[in-house]
């Protein structure tokens, strides 16, 4: 069976940040295969900045696959790189697609996605819904705690942490 990861890219990283840390990205990836069972994770990302390779570079070699928000060129700097909608198209169409789906991850603490979560626990397809920071919309209060979890439960796990030499260097 298969799992698939769905990744609000913005959103996990404006919550973690918030609360001062950030993820290892390849750290993540272990973390969903070895307790999701996760086969393939999709990482979303609003729109694509020549400025951020090192980022795509560094998700693509931590196994994601990544995926950009269309935009007009000319646009670009007056849109914000909303990802809602096509991480609920990329959801859908897994399912659709993937005869041999056993669930859906989701990790996000946007409240756009209820409606999904709350589609795919009726058809038996969703395991959990990993919430960057304690601040995920009001939306999921009445969401039984067997579906959802907060990163910073595991943060010990996946948090990234710069690597110094003795000197500290």
């Amino acid at each position: 069976m298969k799992n698939l990861a769905f990744i609000d890219g913005q959103n996990l990283h404006l919550g973690t940040s918030e609360n001062g840390w950030r993820v290892n990205f390849r750290k993540l990836k272990i973390y969903l295969e070895e307790n999701y069972g996760t086969t393939e994770a999709y990482y979303f990302i609003g729109y694509f900045c020549k400025d951020e390779d090192d980022l795509y570079r560094n998700l693509r070699n931590a196994g994601y696959i990544v995926v950009f928000k269309e935009h007009d060129e000319n646009l670009l700097a007056k849109k914000k790189g909303n990802v809602d909608t096509d991480m609920v198209f990329e959801t859908m169409k897994g399912l659709i697609e993937e005869r041999n789906l056993s669930s859906i991850i989701l990790i996000s603490g946007d409240g756009d996605y209820k409606k999904l979560v709350d589609y795919l626990i009726k058809k038996r397809k969703f395991k959990k819904i990993l919430f960057p920071n304690k601040k995920a919309s009001s939306l999921y209060k009445t969401l039984g705690s067997e579906y959802f979890d907060y990163l910073a439960n595991i943060k010990t796990y996946i948090e990234y942490k710069k690597w110094t030499n003795e000197k500290g260097s």
